[in-house]
Parts: structure tokens; C-alpha cells; sequence
């Protein structure tokens, strides 16, 4: 009798199996593996071979399960079988991040793109290593070397020199983009906000003092705090004051690398039926969350919601299926 574990096991091989098969392919023209992989090379018997494929085999398995530990050890057997191929070191790159071991990440990646420096693939993912790490000097590095061979490829780093804190430079990209016709809506939208005249501290007479009792609306006006703008957002949020839109807005443009500022611009206008640039801003601000899933599950929720009100279902359950 075939139990439902059974299925269930028979179904993450076939995917894996799939997945397996799909990935060489790919390689094969990306990664030319004709040169240093499925072919027989000299030195590399058909019984290593064999067992070469089997373990890769097993890797993607592993890793199609989460089960990255095993898909590591996997992996080094292969590379101990077949040592300096890219898809290895690739895929060994990969599980490391996804057990937030970075520098075994980051060595692997280097590892790849010392025998093809030139992969986009590659050069994606370690930015996605710099980006977790918070080295975004290095992302923005690889990000232009991407960016110099595709300009649409330019946009990440927009986000990459907002998350280091250069408006300047990220306004003027912007620009650049722009005049190139690049921009979609969303990114539009962010240009606008940053290009928004920022408010300053008022100097008062009498410091406000920082209290349980205290407004944080005034709060908020005299101090211009990150810190006070997000438990004002909070609870804004929380009262279903309509006030959550101006100053969420207020937010974007002088912290407009805090993912949170986002997410309660998104609410905002959900609440007041704007779906469409709710879900701009949303999208917009989930690119500067890094390693934050109960964040991250909150704006799949929100853009869930508003892509149900304006009845895309193919989009609400595309968002509804990130949600971890």
C-alpha cells in the first residue's frame, strides 16, 4: 500500500529529479560544462563519473528538502571527484547561505568566479552574499560590474546605495534611468519621494519630553527620529488614524532605506483603497529587507491583500506562497 509519506517522498525525487536534469541543461550553456564536467576527461574514470553525478544527484535533493547540512557534504564529495567545477562550488555557495554560513558562502562564490568571472549568475549571487552580510561597498562593486553589461541591471543599485546611506548617489542614478526610460511605476514613485523637499527639526523652546504620555505626532515634528516615527507608525496603525498615510509618507523620504516605513505606507493606502500604489510601495520596500521573515511574511501578506481587492487572483496567490 502506498502511504502518503511514500507520495510525499516520490514527489520531492521527481522534483528534485526534474530540477536535477533542468540544471545541467543549463549549465551546460551557461557553465560550458562541455569543458570541465559531464564529459569524460582524462584522469576521470566512468565509475567516478557515475558516482560524481549520483552525489551531485543527491545534493540537489537534499537541498530541494532544506536539508542543506547533508546537501554540503554531498557537494564536497563531488568536488573531491571532480575538483574547481563551477556548478559544484556554485551550488556549495548556495547552501552555505542558506544556513547563513557567509564567509563559507562568499569563499565558495570567489571559488566559481575565479574559473568564470564573468557569470552573471554567479556575480547575482554574490550579491546576495554581500547584501546579508551588510558589505554593501562590495555588493555595489559586483552590482556595477553587473550593471556595466546590462543597464537594466543598474536598478539593484538604487537600493544597495540607499541601504549604505547615499541618497545622493541613488537620486542621481534615478535620474539616469529615467532619461533612459527605464523606470517602471514603482520605481517612478520612488523617485519622487526621495526627491521630496525633507523636513528638518524644529528647534523648540521647550524640549517635549519623551514619556508615556507624550504626543508622538509633536514628538515626531520637533525631533525627526527614526526611532519615534516607528512606534508613532505603530500606533497609527493600530487607532486606523489616517494620519498613518502622510507620515508613513513623511518616512519614506527621510528614511527611505527602513523596510517598516514601507509596509505602513502600504497599509495606509490599502486602508484608504489606493491597491495599486500600495502594492508599488510595498514591492519597493520589501528589496531593503534583509534576513527578516516574520518582516518579510508581512508585506507578502499586505501585498496578498491588495492584489486580492483588485481581483488578481494569479498575483495574490504568487504572494500568498512566499509567506513562510
Amino acid at each position: 500500500m502506498v502511504t502518503i509519506h511514500n507520495l510525499h517522498k516520490k514527489h520531492i525525487q521527481q522534483t528534485a529529479k526534474t530540477y536535477f536534469f533542468v540544471l545541467f541543461l543549463l549549465f551546460s550553456y551557461f557553465f560550458s560544462f562541455a569543458q570541465d564536467s559531464i564529459t569524460l576527461e582524462a584522469g576521470i574514470k566512468e565509475k567516478k563519473l557515475v558516482e560524481f553525478e549520483q552525489k551531485f544527484f543527491d545534493a540537489i535533493t537534499n537541498k530541494a528538502i532544506n536539508n542543506h547540512q547533508k546537501a554540503i557534504e554531498d557537494l564536497e564529495e563531488c568536488n573531491s571527484i571532480m575538483p574547481e567545477n563551477k556548478a559544484v562550488l556554485f551550488e556549495l555557495s548556495k547552501n552555505y547561505l542558506s544556513l547563513n554560513k557567509l564567509p563559507e558562502a562568499e569563499e565558495y562564490a570567489n571559488q566559481a568566479l575565479a574559473i568564470d568571472n564573468e557569470n552573471i549568475w554567479l556575480l547575482e549571487h554574490l550579491v546576495s552574499v554581500f547584501k546579508k552580510q551588510r558589505n554593501f561597498n562590495k555588493a555595489i562593486e559586483v552590482q556595477l560590474k553587473i550593471g556595466e553589461k546590462n543597464p537594466k541591471k543598474q536598478i539593484p543599485l538604487v537600493y544597495l546605495y540607499l541601504q549604505k546611506g547615499d541618497r545622493k548617489k541613488a537620486k542621481k542614478l534615478l535620474q539616469k534611468l529615467a532619461d533612459a526610460k527605464l523606470l517602471n511605476s514603482r520605481l517612478l514613485t520612488l523617485k519622487a519621494q526621495l526627491n521630496q523637499k525633507r523636513a528638518k527639526p524644529t528647534v523648540a523652546k521647550k524640549t517635549i519630553p519623551a514619556n508615556e504620555n507624550t504626543d508622538l505626532k509633536v514628538l515626531f515634528k520637533e525631533k525627526k527620529s527614526y526611532k519615534v516615527l516607528s512606534k508613532l507608525l505603530s500606533q497609527l496603525d493600530e487607532k486606523n488614524d489616517r494620519d498613518l498615510l502622510s507620515f508613513s509618507e513623511q518616512g519614506i523620504s527621510l528614511f527611505p532605506a527602513q523596510p517598516f516605513v514601507y509596509l505602513m505606507n502600504g497599509k495606509a493606502l490599502n486602508k484608504e483603497k489606493e491597491h495599486k500604489k500600495a502594492i508599488e510601495s510595498l514591492q519597493n520596500g520589501i528589496d531593503f529587507v534583509i534576513d527578516d521573515t516574520q518582516l518579510e511574511n508581512q508585506f507578502y501578506s499586505e501585498i496578498v491583500k491588495a492584489y486580492k481587492a483588485i481581483g488578481d487572483a494569479k498575483n495574490a496567490n504568487k504572494y500568498q506562497k512566499k509567506i513562510k
